[in-house]
Parts: structure tokens; C-alpha cells; sequence
């Protein structure tokens, strides 16, 4: 079943469980964010949905919107006294985007169907096998991109449904390939994905001798919209 769902383009991904903070400042997203802190929203919800390259300035047709986003819900708010935000959200559950409504609100409305993961059955060992994989890329990644204080590991009790997106939350891979992980609704596929991309990542930057920021920048709100 259908449901609505207020839509926040951006050139980013949002995965479940990610935090996302934003600087809000163009007014029809003060208003969104209005709607979500009143109520006028139910359950402080929204769709973050990335872009595709495009040069159109405005948002018209699903054709311009990846055909998956994720769901964001408003955590915190710090109103400016000119009238913007800073927020910040959490990334809760995938939806594919069915059709756009773009007149009958100040901002984006999307039609969505929620995805759940898929069912997959395999033996424990496999399953702590490939667990471990992951966790380990991600600390080869996090080794070699940050300080040993500004990164920490998932919990070991993180569900093997969560953990790709937890690893992956705040490494700094492309928008590509976040979407992948993203729209990959097969958890141990999932795992198998985020090991090879941060592994990737990790042994470009042991060749390039290059790090980026640390992610304790990523507290502070990004101007998206």
C-alpha cells in the first residue's frame, strides 16, 4: 500500500540509521521543517531522496530522483533568529518513490512503498564470517583515514540486517556508492558490498598518502538545500 511522504532532495544518500544534519535555509524546507516540529506532519517524518545529474533547477518528475530513498526522522532542531534551522535527523527505512506531487504543498510529496530486506537463510558460521570481513575493511579504512579518537566500531550485538549501513555510515564513499548499499536488500549481499567498498577506499588512501576530514566534522549542519 501507497503511502505520502514530504520529500527532501539532495545530492546525497541517506542510509538507515546514518545521521544526517542539515542547514536549513531555503523557505519552502523552513516550512517542511515547520510542518514536521508542529505536527502538521505525523511522526516528525520525510524522505531524503538523492538527485540525479541534471540541469534543471527545479524538481518536476520522478525521473530526475533516484528511483530509492530513505526515510529521515527530525531528531533535533536549533531555530535561527532569521528564520532557518539547524537539524538533525536519523535515517530509518528504505522507500521506492511511485510518484511526485510537486503543486499541492510548498515543498515535495512523494507516493512511496516502504522495501523491507529481503529473506535470506545461511549458516551462523557464514554469517559471523562475513560480519567479520566487514568490520574488519572498516578498520582498515578507519585506520587509515582518521585518528584512532575520532572513529569507533559498531556495538557487537548490531544486528547483521544493520551492520553494512552502520559500518558505512560515516565513511566518506561516493554518492554511488551509497545508493547501491542502499537499494542492495539483501543483508549478507550487503556485507559482502560494504567490505569491498571500503576496502577500495582504504587502499587508495594508503597509495594516495591523503585523508579526508575527520568525521567529528560531520556534527556540524551542511547546507544541502
Amino acid at each position: 500500500m501507497a503511502d505520502s511522504l514530504p520529500l527532501f532532495p539532495l545530492r546525497a544518500v541517506l542510509l538507515p540509521g546514518a545521521n544526517l544534519p542539515l542547514h536549513i535555509f531555503e523557505p519552502r524546507y523552513r516550512q517542511l521543517t515547520a510542518d514536521l516540529m508542529s505536527g502538521a506532519l505525523p511522526d516528525r517524518r520525510f524522505g531524503v531522496i538523492a538527485l540525479k545529474p541534471s540541469m534543471e533547477r527545479e524538481v518536476t518528475s520522478v525521473e530526475q530522483l533516484t528511483a530509492i530513498g530513505c526515510s529521515a526522522v527530525l531528531r533535533h532542531v536549533d531555530p535561527l533568529p532569521d528564520g532557518r534551522f539547524d537539524i538533525i535527523t536519523t535515517g530509518e527505512r528504505r522507500f521506492r518513490l511511485l510518484a511526485l506531487d510537486s503543486t499541492s504543498a510548498p515543498y515535495l510529496m512523494g507516493e512511496v512503498e516502504w522495501v523491507p530486506d529481503a529473506e535470506q537463510a545461511l549458516a551462523a558460521e557464514s554469517v559471523s564470517m562475513l560480519a567479520e570481513s566487514a568490520r574488519s575493511a572498516h578498520r582498515r579504512y578507519c585506520t587509515a583515514a582518521w585518528r584512532t579518537e575520532d572513529w569507533s566500531e559498531p556495538a557487537d550485538d548490531t544486528e547483521t540486517r544493520e551492520l553494512a549501513h552502520a559500518l558505512a555510515a560515516d565513511c566518506l564513499l561516493s554518492v554511488e556508492d551509497r545508493q547501491e548499499l542502499l537499494e542492495e536488500v539483501r543483508p549478507l549481499h550487503r556485507l559482502r558490498l560494504v567490505g569491498r567498498l571500503l576496502n577500495r577506499e582504504a587502499g587508495f588512501l594508503t597509495a594516495l598518502r591523503a585523508v579526508p576530514a575527520p568525521p567529528s566534522h560531520f556534527s556540524e549542519p551542511i547546507c544541502l538545500n
